[in-house]
């Protein structure tokens, strides 16, 4: 694990995330049709987050869901977020 280099931030950036360089997260907002497409979503990225062992921060309202990645470990954003991330907008499209 090493701490997300700028690059991949702007990345990330680009794909709709948003960063709050004070606490070092980044955020994003995925909306569904219903709730049974946001839990089915929240499911599959619960599955691919525990089998890297990297939890998200995460608040479901019917069919919105916000998320919130850092890496507590680090005090920051790591690779992993972006790994984590990735695989969110992947499941999304």
């Amino acid at each position: 694990m090493s701490k997300l280099d700028p690059d991949t931030l702007q990345e990330l950036l680009a794909a709709g995330w948003a960063h709050d360089p004070g606490r070092d997260t980044i955020t994003k907002s995925y909306k569904f049709g219903n709730f049974a497409a946001a839990f089915g979503w929240m499911t599959r990225i619960a599955i691919i987050a525990e089998k890297m062992n990297h939890h998200p921060e995460w608040f479901n309202v019917y069919s919105r869901v916000e998320v919130t990645l850092t890496t507590h470990d680090m005090g920051g954003l790591s690779d992993l977020d972006a790994q984590l991330a990735k695989s969110m907008d992947a499941a999304f499209s």
